[in-house]
């Protein structure tokens, strides 16, 4: 989605569009008073319109049903309106369900839902193609001005992305508004690549892998220079740069391989390849090696252990270079090997929370002294060994919203608490220690009977709904899917892991037993 091109006035467009866009940011460090007042316990002093644009602008596979879910997947921005001030404009491909924004307002703290759904604007292409959102409004001027024509006052007013490329640094410029997010031309960091090069840079240990490669026989050469220096490595992971949630990456089981350095070795290696086990159904062998040649990857080992953990730190950059520790959490994987995002609980395992923040608070000031502004979270794999030692691999570097930022801001808007980095641990107004457990794939075909509507009178009648007064309770997320795809996300907050966990058990047995009445 980056990059330059040959061709001189696509080269002068774009230099023009960087140069522009660069002026708008320019304005964010002296708004950033009243952006970061948007959160809990501040107060925007000045009216702002917040644009929300959550395009998967990245080379993502998804079905309509799925794509519409992601972008929905960021409601939770809904809850900022509590703000008196503050006037949100939500984007997404297709209409959302009116039941599915009355659910987000009804648990709005704080506001009363007629005065905030009056400073809240849905806009839609109608437009269900698979590809990025940003997109579809570049090729829509009169829906760009009509955006355009809802914001009051474009000089208190900013785009809040899913993630940031060439298609939406055209969009803020088109609007005429900054964009609190990484500029386009930190792409890099965030892919798989550029992370491992910035890991090597800053002496952050991470697998064994070799980056930069666009085509099998770079990959082949790969994994042959990695088992000449390592001959014992039995699996790797090839991932394409721009995977998301473990999208782009497949295993490679070498165990059958000869000895390094063997005249047959690349084509044994070959046939590894062609043998590899990929992460999402029906991709073909022939349609990922086309993709690598579009986008690169990388090659690494597959990290094993008696004990392996996935954890992940969340931070922000502001736009005075400021580096803010938000939160750490544990990653819960899935999938045909386990490299699939599924959701995340919180906080990360205190036993090696404080090496995995060390490593990240490193990783987030080389990326500050870089320009890079907003929320984005570092992953890592954790490993005990035989002496009860954590080691730790940076994985890499998620520069955009991602699956852990939906249930950290569920939490941080409805309670209106705060993280303590050096307790690693989020209370509340009145001190209360909260936790949560949040799951994007809690999926069934069986989940096919429900609607919006019953899965919220579910909530209800099983006493499972985020109660205000407890602070205790379920918040779903990709709500639109549930009909379809049998999947609905959640957030459940508690006050003690236990309670955490219990809750969300409950949540699930429910769904099992109500689907099964209704089959």
């Amino acid at each position: 989605m980056t990059g330059t091109t040959t061709n001189p006035a696509e080269q002068a467009k774009s230099e023009e569009l960087a140069d522009a866009f660069a002026q708008l940011q320019e304005k964010l460090p002296a708004m950033w008073a009243d952006i970061g007042s948007s959160d809990p316990g501040g107060q925007i002093q000045r009216p702002r319109t917040v644009v929300v644009i959550p395009s998967l602008s990245i080379e993502v596979e998804a079905s309509t049903v799925r794509q519409q879910a992601y972008e929905e997947r960021f409601l939770f921005m809904l809850f900022i309106l509590s703000q008196p001030n503050l006037r949100m404009i939500y984007v997404t491909s297709m209409a959302i369900k009116p039941e599915i924004i009355d659910y987000y307002l009804d648990i709005l703290p704080g506001a009363v839902y007629s005065n905030a759904r009056k400073r809240l604007f849905l806009v839609s292409p109608e437009d269900g193609s698979s590809r990025p959102l940003s997109e579809k409004l570049l090729e829509r001027p009169k829906l760009i001005k009509q955006i355009r024509d809802l914001i009051p006052d474009r000089d208190n007013a900013h785009i809040v992305p899913f993630n940031t490329t060439d298609l939406e640094r055209e969009l803020a410029v088109r609007l005429g508004i900054p964009m609190y997010a990484a500029d386009p031309d930190c792409f890099d960091y965030g892919t798989k690549s550029g992370a491992r090069q910035l890991f090597t840079q800053e002496g952050i240990n991470h697998p064994l892998g070799v980056e930069h490669l666009f085509n099998e026989a770079e990959i082949i050469a790969a994994i042959a220079a990695m088992r000449a220096r390592k001959p014992a490595i039995k699996q790797v992971i090839t991932k394409l740069n721009e995977g998301v949630g473990g999208m782009g990456n497949a295993v490679v089981d070498l165990s059958k391989l000869g000895t390094p350095g063997a005249p047959d070795e690349a084509a044994g290696i070959e046939n590894c390849l062609q043998a590899m086990r990929f992460e999402v159904r029906d991709v073909t062998y022939e349609g990922y090696m086309t993709a690598w040649q579009r986008l690169g990857g990388v090659v690494e080992e597959l990290v094993s252990g008696e004990e392996v953990h996935s954890p992940s730190v969340q931070l922000r950059n502001s736009p005075l270079g400021e580096v803010e520790l938000l939160s750490t959490h544990d990653q819960l994987l899935g999938g045909p090997s386990g490299q699939t995002f599924l959701g995340a609980s919180f906080p990360a395992n205190p036993d090696y929370n404080g090496l995995i923040t060390r490593e990240a608070l490193i990783i987030g000031q080389r990326l500050a002294r870089e320009g890079v502004i907003g929320r984005y979270a570092v992953d890592f794999l954790v490993v005990r060994d035989e002496g009860g030692q954590w080691r730790t691999y940076a994985i890499e570097i998620n520069l955009r919203k991602g699956g852990t930022t939906t249930p950290y801001l569920t939490l941080q808007y409805l309670t209106r608490g705060s993280y303590d980095a050096q307790e690693d641990v989020f209370r509340t107004l009145h001190g209360q220690e909260k936790y949560y457990l949040a799951n994007d794939h809690l999926a069934s075909k069986r989940y096919r009977v429900f609607t919006p509507d019953i899965l919220f009178d579910i909530l209800t009648t099983h006493r499972l709904h985020f109660d205000h007064t407890s602070q205790v309770g379920i918040v779903l997320h990709m709500i639109s899917a549930v009909g379809t795809n049998g999947n609905v996300g959640l957030t459940a907050i508690g006050n003690s892991p236990q309670e955490t966990a219990e809750l969300y058990e409950r949540f699930r047995a429910v769904l099992d037993v109500e689907a099964q009445a209704r089959s």
